[in-house]
């Protein structure tokens, strides 16, 4: 469903991606996953439109997003880390605008956008200026316009952010059911690394914008030695995080 190969981006001298290579299957949940400032949200915004890459190619469901941008977002939804709402909007008139983007017909539209308003839990909220919504519901309704075109692949950034317990796990379930039944590919980062663990399939792991770790958890278990070791242990152990404790005892804590 994604083949990205030899993606590089570079901003001045310094390269936020280098030289990526990586395939994601059809019907995976994918995990994204490195230190702040691995290259994650850089790729992810080569991946659904929003940035070129300075080098290397990048392939959506077969198209190409540099030579073909608007036939590949066709098939792309797009959940960023922050809702981008226009706040002066219902979300019944937000989704007819995401619609509009997609050309999607208003008989098709109306039942479309009250299934995912009920999905969402946003019913009795449908009709009310999206600027009154918390941030929760508003990451709610931007999965909804997500989803509103039943896109094959959709990149999700921080899905958890702002989510109150419930809704957490009506999304982890969502973003396995889509991908179980076939309908979407999901491609997610996060710095929750046990959501990572419990919906993804395969992860790859980016560290200084090279991916420096890709398989399963027993691949990545594998790959370091350790043959029951935790997604966080792993990940901190590739990319030589800190030991916490020490920082703890030097700070007296």
């Amino acid at each position: 469903m994604i083949q990205i190969e030899g993606l590089t981006k570079l901003f001045g001298d310094f390269a936020a991606v280098q030289d990526l290579e990586l395939h994601v299957r059809r019907g995976e949940v994918f995990g994204f996953l490195g230190p702040n400032g691995a290259g994650k949200t850089t790729t992810m915004k080569i991946l659904v439109g929003l940035a070129r890459p300075t080098r290397g190619r990048v392939l959506v469901g077969g198209v190409d997003v540099v030579r073909e941008p608007i036939r590949a977002r066709q098939i792309v939804g797009y959940v960023p880390d922050r809702p981008y709402l226009y706040e002066k909007l219902t979300a019944r008139e937000f989704l007819a605008f995401v619609a509009g983007l997609y050309g999607l017909r208003f008989p098709d539209l109306a039942a479309r956008a009250q299934e995912l308003l009920e999905l969402f839990d946003l019913k009795a909220w449908a009709d009310e200026l999206v600027e009154s919504y918390s941030h929760g519901m508003k990451q709610r309704l931007t999965m909804a316009a997500a989803l509103l075109h039943r896109p094959e692949l959709l990149v999700v950034d921080e899905p958890m952010i702002g989510l109150d317990p419930r809704g957490a796990v009506l999304v982890k379930s969502l973003l396995r059911r889509l991908a179980a039944d076939g309908r979407s590919t999901v491609f997610l980062s996060t710095h929750t690394l046990e959501v990572a663990e419990e919906l993804c399939d395969r992860v790859a792991i980016l560290h200084r914008g090279r991916m420096i770790a890709l398989g399963t958890l027993a691949d990545l278990r594998a790959q370091v030695g350790d043959s029951g070791g935790r997604l966080e242990e792993l990940f901190l152990r590739l990319t030589g995080g800190v030991d916490v404790g020490a920082v703890l005892e030097e700070f007296h804590l």
